[in-house]
């Protein structure tokens, strides 16, 4: 009696099947036969609309205020940095002991970079150098 095996598998380009014929009917000596069918899709292959040709003329950066945070706590500068646009943020110990903030709103903003007032770039880096409050 002839078995007949089909697998496939399937892969990023298409699926194969391979199917081989079972080797109940084959003479003594000889192989059994094996075919393959090997059915390939091709890929996705649509073409994205051209994109625009980029301008002479770089696009200006947004430009932000930045408010004033000195004095405030820590987490609130921060939020209120956030708020104007400005999400480059560092943050420095004031009292150069190189701590680092943990818990934020334990600390109070003594500086900051750039001053407040300006229009900046909204990439702009901020530095907020403060210390622990009641130091």
């Amino acid at each position: 009696m002839d078995r007949i095996r089909i697998m496939a598998f399937s892969f990023a380009a298409g699926i194969v099947l391979v199917s081989a014929a079972g080797c109940g009917g084959a003479p003594v000596g000889q192989a059994p036969v094996a075919t393959a069918t090997v059915t390939s899709r091709a890929p996705n292959t649509s073409v994205a609309a051209p994109s625009p040709e980029p301008s002479s003329v770089p696009a200006k950066p947004q430009m932000v205020r930045v408010p004033n945070v000195v004095g405030k706590n820590h987490q609130l500068a921060q939020d209120l940095m956030q708020a104007e646009g400005l999400y480059n943020l560092r943050e420095k110990d004031a009292t150069g002991a190189n701590r680092m903030l943990i818990l934020d709103r334990n600390w109070v903003v003594v500086s900051q970079s750039p001053k407040a007032g300006l229009r900046v770039p909204a990439d702009t880096v901020v530095t907020l150098a403060s210390k622990k409050v009641g130091e």
